[in-house]
């Protein structure tokens, strides 16, 4: 199960809401509707998230629902992330650049063999001093907001825009 999944099941089995009656799970489950057509930008069905920490993970896979992206898997590692591609068919995937256990610039270049379109996420606010084949690869920088996620799809996928 990957966290997507996990955070799924737990946010809408959650009572505990306000006094007003706004509780996380119908918060969530309202995210995981689909966007309002003028906040569409895209027309991805599946996405890759590999990032280590699991609340950027959500923000990202919020950001990505309102932008129009319809299925979102979230994994925390490498292996979970080639575990993945193996597994399902992506159209892209956003990969966080430090993942704690190493950087995922192997993986990148992975995808590019495979021919999956990524970008970059990372506290670094350029790739300067990232491997020379990789500094052209668009970086999304954290922290990020939905106008920062959308001018990335936007270089991501300059046809799109």
């Amino acid at each position: 199960m990957v966290y997507s999944e996990k955070v799924a099941e737990f946010t809408d089995s959650v009572p505990c809401g306000a006094p007003e009656g706004n509780d996380v799970g119908e918060t969530a489950g309202a995210l995981r509707q689909a966007p309002d057509e003028r906040h569409r930008i895209m027309s991805a069905i599946r996405v890759l998230v590999l990032e280590d920490s699991l609340i950027i993970a959500m923000e990202a896979e919020d950001i990505l629902r309102l932008a129009g992206v319809g299925s979102i898997d979230i994994v925390g590692s490498v292996e979970q992330a080639r575990a993945a591609i193996a597994a399902e068919t992506y159209d892209f995937a956003l990969l966080d650049v430090n993942l704690g256990e190493g950087m995922s610039f192997g993986f990148a270049r992975h995808l590019l063999d495979i021919g999956i379109p990524f970008g970059f996420v990372s506290g670094y606010s350029d790739t300067g001093d990232f491997p020379p084949d990789l500094q052209n690869i668009p970086l999304l920088v954290k922290p990020f907001d939905e106008t920062a996620m959308r001018e990335f799809l936007q270089r991501l996928f300059p046809a799109v825009a």
